[in-house]
């Protein structure tokens, strides 16, 4: 009789409840299952596909035994923590880069000319002009002037004089004040009073408000190699890695505006995406077959896409981020070189053993499937042992 039989004999059975003075059996719970050999269990929780957290999932677990019962184990499923999305930076849409509004600058050379041209007309309509240069530009005398050299008096400024100054005089500035030289691989970043008016990436001479603020930006490709960054890989081991970044300045105006500055930026984001994307492998699996950080175009790849996901609202566009060096910090790196030696000459003991092995068990198969020699037991082992032994020299002659 089995165990789950004696316990239902030793178990009191109800009589039948039409027999008088037995009690009638209490009404089991329509949301519970119960049987002899398991417990209690919700209906709700064998039936619930999807947990009520977003952020947790359901993995397998082990329930235990009953005890008396010999029902082995059974696997349920027990909530485990899920990793969250990391929400990426929000930068403000309208700075979006956009072309400013530029003119030729020629305009701006004419209009300078222009202005230095009527201030030079206001002074010589007041007399104010020296006596050499209207002579030597041929000018005739002026009507409110008696003459040159002191044959007439000085007869002053006046208001059409005074407004006539002024304006060729606020003409020859911004005409003048507004040039601008644009470089290849630079951009203008323009702002008036604080607000975005645009972004020029044009080449060469040109005439530029003179009233906005400029500031240049380098949009070039160029790269960047980190300083020996530290990190700690899955196991925990400390690490220093060496980081070069290729990358640009897509949108001058985000760059520019939407961070304090975008070149240490980076920086902070090469080092956490350095340190999280080290931390989920191994430096080196000495003993097994999984990928490590070794890999570098793997952990390239990782890190890259890591990079520009990150970077890409500021303006910053990420070609290529790859560790061009992975090594173990200065305080542990001895023990882990030993290590990795001890793992390789291992590594090498086990390759040349099976290989003496494969090679012994193929010279005996031959030798006795074509008839050459006749093996007993006693025979046979000390054949193997001669030619482990020769194949084992011969190997680490080699």
């Amino acid at each position: 009789m089995s165990a789950t039989a004696a316990s239902r004999s030793q178990t009191p059975q109800p009589e039948d409840p039409q027999v008088a003075g037995a009690p009638e059996p209490a009404a089991r719970s329509p949301r519970l299952i119960q049987s002899e050999a398991t417990t209690e269990i919700p209906v709700h929780l064998l039936f619930r596909d999807d947990p009520a957290d977003p952020g947790v999932s359901l993995s397998p677990a082990v329930v235990r035994r009953r005890q008396g019962t010999g029902e082995q184990p059974r696997a349920t499923r027990k909530p485990v923590a899920r990793p969250v999305a990391r929400p990426l930076p929000d930068v403000d849409p309208a700075l979006g880069e956009r072309p400013a509004r530029v003119l030729p600058g020629m305009v701006g050379v004419l209009g300078g000319i222009s202005g230095v041209a009527g201030c030079a007309a206001a002074l010589w309509w007041a007399g104010v002009l020296p006596e050499s240069v209207a002579r030597a530009a041929g000018l005739p005398r002026p009507g409110g002037y008696a003459g040159y050299g002191g044959y007439g008096a000085y007869a002053g400024l006046g208001l059409a004089q005074w407004a006539s100054l002024a304006g060729s005089g606020a003409l020859a500035l911004f005409g003048f004040g507004g040039l601008a030289r644009g470089r290849v691989g630079a951009a203008w970043v323009l702002t008036l009073f604080g607000r975005y008016r645009g972004s020029v990436r044009r080449t060469g001479l040109m005439w530029v408000n003179p009233l906005l603020l400029r500031r240049r930006v380098d949009v070039r490709l160029r790269h960047w190699r980190s300083e020996p960054i530290p990190a700690v890989d899955r196991s925990g081991v400390a690490l220093r890695v060496v980081v070069l970044v290729v990358w640009r300045v897509k949108d001058a105006a985000r760059a520019t505006l939407g961070v304090a500055d975008h070149q240490e930026y980076l920086r902070e984001c090469v080092e956490a995406a350095t340190a999280r994307v080290l931390s989920r492998l191994p430096a080196d699996a000495f003993h097994d077959d999984t990928p490590t950080l070794r890999d570098t175009e793997a952990v390239g790849d990782a890190l890259t896409r890591m990079l520009a996901a990150e970077t890409e609202p500021v303006g910053i566009q990420i070609f290529s981020a790859q560790p061009t060096r992975i090594e173990y910090a200065p305080e542990i790196a001895d023990t882990m070189r030993l290590r990795r030696v001890a793992a390789l000459d291992a590594r090498h003991r086990d390759s040349v053993l099976t290989s003496v092995v494969d090679s012994v068990e193929d010279t005996v198969t031959r030798l006795t499937t074509r008839g050459l020699v006749e093996l007993d037991d006693y025979e046979r082992k000390a054949l193997v042992k001669d030619l482990t032994v020769a194949f084992y020299t011969g190997h680490g002659d080699r």
